[in-house]
């Protein structure tokens, strides 16, 4: 691998987590929104990574890996919830409010999961440039 390939590796992490921790922001944001009756509730999103295969290889599992990219962002199939409180506006006839299928618990721990690979991508990037900079002094 070429100090320009970990430079492009760690890019290209550093590109997909940020749009991991976007995607988690969003979620966290829409938690607690509430819909009226016959509404679609918020719905978590979930980012799906895949690996780049290097220029010419057919498969990244075969040869290595040239980086990594956000193959989709999906909806969570998860089931929304319903929540009692016939005092809404957004309460149904028999007084629940469709709630959307968010985990504030697990939404903090995939932010900060994505925080730490975030920061794991930038150190070795960081590495690769001042590796890169020392073998130009030489």
């Amino acid at each position: 691998m070429s100090l320009f390939g970990a430079l492009s590796i760690a890019g290209t992490g550093m590109s997909a987590e940020a749009e991991r921790l976007s995607a988690t922001a969003s979620n966290v944001a829409n938690a607690n929104s509430a819909v009226a009756p016959g509404g679609q509730p918020y719905r978590a999103r979930e980012v799906v990574f895949e690996a780049v295969a290097p220029e010419g290889a057919d498969d990244a599992s075969s040869v290595g890996m040239a980086g990594v990219k956000v193959a989709a962002v999906v909806e969570s199939a998860a089931p929304t919830h319903r929540v009692y409180d016939p005092g809404s506006s957004f309460a149904n006839a028999s007084g629940y409010v469709e709630m959307p299928n968010v985990n504030p618990v697990d939404e903090m721990v995939n932010m900060i999961s994505a925080q730490q690979d975030y920061q794991a991508n930038l150190e070795a990037f960081n590495v690769a440039k001042t590796l890169a900079l020392r073998t130009l002094t030489i």
